[in-house]
């Protein structure tokens, strides 16, 4: 099975016949962090994204993954993270969360989402 490149993916969505002028599309990333890191560590890292502007709200949650990794099935605690941006900013927050993000091969994934018009706007903002 095989895979594309984040550029490619972005560049395939870009070339979709979306309208321009709907204002209720969001972006939603999704990762996860160790479950061993303290609430106030996962808040400065949540946090940070936010200050810098790449993200309007992020969510975080405990949960518990099981997995494949090195040929058996593991288990673990994790935090889950859902960030919601816009499209002006998946790009770099992407790139953010894959450049500070501490497992060798992190869960970085995205989608394009429909809100309300309200909150899409609150996003963007």
């Amino acid at each position: 099975m095989g895979y594309i490149s984040f550029n490619l993916y972005i560049d395939l969505i870009r070339r979709c016949p979306f309208d321009e002028n709907m204002v209720d599309e969001i972006w939603i990333v999704q990762t996860t962090l160790p479950g061993d890191w303290i609430e106030p560590l996962i808040g400065d890292w949540s946090s940070k994204i936010v200050q810098l502007g790449l993200a309007s709200c992020i969510q975080r949650s405990r949960i518990t993954s099981v997995y494949k990794w090195e040929n058996s099935v593991q288990s673990s605690e994790e935090w889950k993270i859902q960030i919601k941006t816009s499209k002006n900013n998946v790009d770099e927050l992407v790139k953010y969360v894959t450049s500070n993000h501490p497992y060798e091969i992190p869960e970085i994934t995205f989608w394009l989402c429909s809100a309300s018009e309200e909150y899409t706007r609150w996003i963007e903002e």
